[in-house]
């Protein structure tokens, strides 16, 4: 990119801020907008990392300058997450929309299907049965997502408080699906009590009442943890459909696709035997249904066992090449070295600038260091922070403070005058 470039995308980070009233919820206006102000910045970093905009007022100093290089990636981190922002609400319209499509569309391709199979064989109560299984849902789906009109329609029972889509709740969602779907297409087709003979579905229920019983597990699990301080959780600016098989950092987790392929693959099973045999609940084996137990048990300890409390191990001064070794003073730099810092989906920009190390009763903000392609400061194990001049000589307490609201441990260090 040409230093012309560079500037021009400089200059448009600094006024990312600004968007036209007019377009205000327009998704391609807010997906141009983001894509733009995510690629000034990422100029503007690689820019000041080569060195470069640095005004010459501070550039004789390397902590003014190192603060001033922070302070003005700070501003445009900030400018990009509020575009991520609109972005966002205009991407959660789409979805709203989307899904209501999704779901006549497919009222259409079963009445399509219908008709073209019934040529040959005739029509039937169970194709009825169908037809109108279909449009009664349909119709309470669109219900829901006119009251959920403005969380993304029907997406919104799926994601969590942290707005990512949950696992355990669009596997328990889709079962709830099919457990409504058969029970109305039963009560349309037979409504004969024969049809709806526990010993028939027995397999059925235990599945949909343990991926239920996994659903609130894993919220208590998950709230009882963030209240204790030994899970993380940074909300995201928006769920994405890797949300589903991927962990908070987007790495895929092998306990979410496993049972995510166990349960649809059980789902299928039950389906296709509810279609060969539409006259009573689908008989489940039940080795399925323990397979489903072990892959749920597996999910739900991976839950139990995820993420970690940011911890200190030392504090340490910094030392540049040439200095002599010497104790902590008043403006010296110092190392923090632990792990835990920085939590999974705090990576991007805006998540860092909160990261916060508490010095005695100074809060100091942790400057970004940024290098070409991302930020040699702060890292998950190594956070290095100057020591303010309002902290008073003698021994005080270091602890670090994340993008999660979480507080580490504290360690005592001796500051010297």
């Amino acid at each position: 990119m040409s230093t012309v470039a560079v500037q021009e995308a400089g200059q448009y980070g600094a006024r990312s801020g600004e968007h036209p009233a007019a377009c205000a919820g327009c998704a391609h206006c807010g997906r141009a907008g983001h894509r733009e102000a995510v690629a000034a910045f990422l100029a503007r970093r690689d820019q000041l990392a080569a060195g470069h905009g640095v005004p010459a007022a501070v550039a004789h100093s390397p902590v003014a300058a190192r603060q001033w290089v922070s302070d003005e990636l700070a501003q445009s981190a900030r400018a990009v997450t509020d575009r991520g922002r609109e972005a966002g609400a205009a991407w959660l319209a789409r979805v709203r929309l989307g899904g209501l499509a999704s779901v006549w569309g497919t009222v259409l391709a079963l009445l399509l299907g219908q008709a073209l199979t019934a040529a040959g064989t005739g029509w039937t109560p169970a194709r009825t049965a169908a037809l109108c299984t279909a449009l009664v849902l349909a119709a309470l789906l669109s219900g829901a997502a006119h009251l959920h009109r403005a969380r993304g329609g029907l997406l919104a029972p799926l994601v969590g408080e942290d707005n990512r889509l949950s696992t355990t709740r669009a596997v328990a969602a889709a079962w709830l699906l099919f457990l409504v779907y058969t029970l109305l297409f039963l009560a349309l087709r037979s409504p004969g009590a024969s049809a709806f003979a526990p010993a028939r579905g027995a397999g059925l229920l235990a599945v949909f009442a343990l991926v239920a019983a996994v659903t609130v597990t894993s919220r208590l699990v998950v709230s009882a943890r963030i209240t204790a301080r030994r899970l993380q959780k940074v909300r995201a600016d928006r769920p994405r459909a890797a949300d589903l098989f991927c962990d908070d950092s987007g790495r895929a987790d092998l306990a979410d696709v496993q049972y995510l392929l166990v349960s649809a693959a059980v789902l299928i099973l039950a389906g296709t035997r509810l279609t060969a045999a539409p006259t009573g609940l689908p008989e489940l084996p039940w080795s399925l249904v323990l397979l489903l137990a072990v892959s749920a048990a597996w999910r739900l300890a991976a839950t139990c066992t995820e993420g970690v409390r940011p911890t200190i191990h030392a504090v340490v001064r910094s030392r540049e090449a040439g200095d002599l070794d010497a104790p902590i003073r008043t403006g010296d730099d110092i190392e923090i070295r632990g792990y835990g810092f920085v939590p999974p989906g705090a990576g991007t920009p805006e998540p860092l600038t909160r990261l916060v190390v508490r010095i005695g009763t100074v809060h100091a903000h942790v400057p970004l260091v940024p290098v070409p392609g991302g930020f040699a400061n702060p890292t998950d194990t190594a956070l290095t922070v100057p020591l303010p001049a309002d902290v008073e000589p003698g021994r005080v307490e270091v602890s670090v403070v994340t993008a999660a609201g979480i507080e580490s441990n504290r360690v005592t260090i001796d500051v010297l005058d």
